[in-house]
């Protein structure tokens, strides 16, 4: 059965070019009526333009479906509140949410300046979470939310140069993982994916020479897509790369109970298994703790 969006309004961040401009485009085509949001920066995040996003929205509508462009900076809440809020003027609800917008500052962190570590943890993390803050009511009103982290192997695995960027896209995780626990009560389902794409973010980095074709911006889009459908499944990360797509997990294992006198060279003692993955339970299904 095809995946339908009609009568769905989305909001896609930094949309005006790579990942998020192919996935507004998708959303567009399978009836949604589309907010293609860019501050139309460069790489680094300085400057801004209207014309990429209204670029992407004239496309959604000359192909038969809504849209309308606009340019507000994710830092910006009170720029994002006016988003919203023309949103809901315009369509008068908000059904998906997916946080792409996103800044690259590549440095060793020996190196990094730490103007640079906030630069990035604002676009990508603070950002999100503005977003998300201003349409958090209007989904628990309606019964009804889809949202999307845009999170990375940097911050599953790490990347060298990428301590900032790897540090904001690990706690996107976290804020998901947190919001699937608050929102589904309310129908809304908060997912993550960590697409690997060539894009102008990527372009320059190694291993991604010559990768237009093999890591289209528009292989990852499947998958975000149908994290943004009613079929979507809740607090999940799916990775996606060249047509692959597979999932990624926090664990926990079984570990040793060293009872409550357990002293450092218990740890010691027994520290292989403690480290042992090879038996272990997901850590969603722990009991939450302080």
């Amino acid at each position: 059965m095809t995946i339908s969006f009609k009568d769905r309004v989305a909001i896609v961040t930094g949309a005006g070019g790579g990942l998020g401009k192919q996935h507004a485009l998708e959303l567009g085509r399978r009836g949604a009526k589309v907010v293609v949001n860019d501050l139309g920066g460069s790489l680094d995040g300085s400057g801004s333009s209207a014309s990429a996003a209204e670029l992407v929205a004239q496309e959604i509508c000359d192909n038969g479906g809504a849209a309308i462009a606009n340019g507000a900076s994710v830092t910006d809440l009170d720029a994002v509140q006016g988003m919203i809020d023309a949103t809901m003027s315009k369509w008068g609800r908000i059904d998906i949410l997916v946080n792409n917008a996103g800044i690259l500052r590549d440095k060793t962190f020996a190196k990094m300046e730490l103007a640079n570590w906030h630069a990035v943890l604002d676009v990508h993390l603070t950002g999100s979470l503005n977003t998300t803050k201003c349409v958090w009511s209007i989904m628990t009103e309606q019964n009804y939310g889809r949202i999307v982290m845009t999170t990375s192997t940097s911050g599953l695995f790490g990347n060298f140069g990428q301590s900032n960027y790897g540090a904001a896209k690990l706690g996107l995780v976290g804020f998901m993982h947190t919001l699937r626990l608050e929102g589904a009560k309310y129908n809304i389902f908060t997912n993550a994916i960590a697409p690997i794409a060539a894009t102008r973010m990527t372009l320059e980095l190694p291993g991604f020479e010559d990768s237009a074709q093999r890591l289209a911006p528009e292989l990852v889009t499947p998958a975000v897509v149908f994290l943004c459908s009613d079929k979507a499944p809740n607090g999940r990360i799916i990775q996606a790369a060249g047509g692959r797509y597979y999932s990624a997990d926090v664990r926990e294992n079984t570990g040793v109970d060293l009872g409550l006198e357990a002293s450092v060279e218990d740890i010691e003692d027994n520290i292989e298994a403690i480290l042992d993955m090879s038996a272990n339970v997901g850590i969603l299904e722990r009991t939450p703790h302080r």
